[in-house]
């Protein structure tokens, strides 16, 4: 089959004096025949914000950025790695890169300082770990995945999350290695627009840069991981979308593995992530109209996923102009992006 026929896109555009809504669905794949090895992957680096605005050193860095960790991935299955591992790793590379907002290059709270979240979930066993308001690990989410493996819990916080990070022996980092001048200034300017008005200092900026990596690998099993430094001038402690499992981050063999990205309260008002696998279980829907439908409930400009199920199918659903994202698969098919069509 090509290219032509395995790509199912759908656009819907809203123009309108307040803003621009464009709701994307790209579905790949086909059901492999049995016995033929398989694998998908697709990432994201954030929702939000116009490409076309920004400058083309900073395009060419996150499709950079992107294309790294794509490749990576994409290696790793070739090789027969596990759906846990390879999501896990991707992530490491885009928290080590700058460019995107998740531990170094992560935005700053309030204060002008960081606190990092992250996620993971094996789709195969429903295992899951998660962490929130860490701020010296180098890689969250291997943090997140400690916690998934070696306790009984699934999500640890600040303090906490902290002190059992150094029991595992999980590489830290000073303040300064994740602090950026391009984070710096970002703070800088949202700090000098800052009114008393508590809605003011709570009202996100239009551009969220979460990473996150979904995962079908040669065995058929999903797996999901996200990470981020949250909202630009967040308040103090808190705690978005991307460590809560179901609302930013989810996996389930029998359904699709998600990841999140964009306001988090919205994702955890309406538990996006699981309800898109929710559509799957209960109403059969395909993973594109369930992604579509969920990102559906979601306000305007709120965000996206990416998803992949268990036939390879690879969906990139948001409401926003932009969405850095990437996606591969066994067949050869390969792009990286900065919105739905470029």
């Amino acid at each position: 089959m090509n290219l032509e026929n395995r790509v199912i896109p759908r656009l819907l555009c809203t123009l309108s004096i307040c803003a621009f809504t464009c709701f994307s669905s790209l579905a790949m794949g086909q059901e492999p025949a049995e016995g033929d090895a398989m694998f998908a992957i697709v990432i994201h680096g954030g929702a939000g914000g116009n490409p076309a605005e920004w400058t083309e050193e900073y395009r060419e860095a996150r499709r950079a950025g992107i294309g790294k960790a794509l490749d990576r991935g994409v290696k790793m299955l070739q090789s027969g790695a596990l759906a846990l591992d390879v999501v896990e790793e991707v992530v490491r590379i885009m928290e080590d890169d700058p460019v995107f907002n998740a531990a170094r290059g992560a935005v700053l709270n309030e204060q002008g300082e960081h606190e990092l979240d992250a996620s993971i979930m094996d789709g195969k066993t429903l295992a899951c770990g998660a962490v929130a308001s860490v701020r010296s690990f180098k890689h969250p989410i291997s943090l997140a995945r400690k916690v998934m493996t070696e306790t009984r819990h699934v999500l640890l916080m600040g303090d906490g999350a902290e002190k059992f990070g150094k029991t595992q022996g999980l590489e830290t980092a000073d303040p300064s290695y994740f602090r950026t001048e391009r984070r710096v200034e970002q703070w800088r300017r949202w700090k000098s627009k800052q009114s008393t008005s508590m809605h003011e200092q709570n009202k996100p900026e239009s551009y969220f840069g979460t990473v996150g990596c979904v995962v079908c690998d040669t065995q058929r099993n999903l797996a999901a991981a996200t990470s981020t430094g949250g909202l630009m001038g967040k308040r103090w402690g808190r705690v978005g979308d991307s460590p809560i499992v179901g609302a930013g981050n989810y996996a389930d063999n029998g359904t699709c593995a998600v990841s999140g990205t964009g306001i988090g309260e919205e994702f955890i008002r309406r538990n996006i992530a699981a309800d898109v696998a929710a559509r799957m279980r209960y109403g059969h829907t395909p993973l594109s109209d369930s992604a579509e439908q969920s990102v559906g409930t979601l306000p305007e400009n709120a965000g996206g996923v990416i998803a992949v199920d268990a036939k390879g199918n690879m969906v990139i659903e948001c409401n926003t102009v932009g969405m850095s994202h990437g996606f591969a698969d066994s067949s050869g098919t390969r792009a990286v992006r900065l919105t739905r069509e470029k």
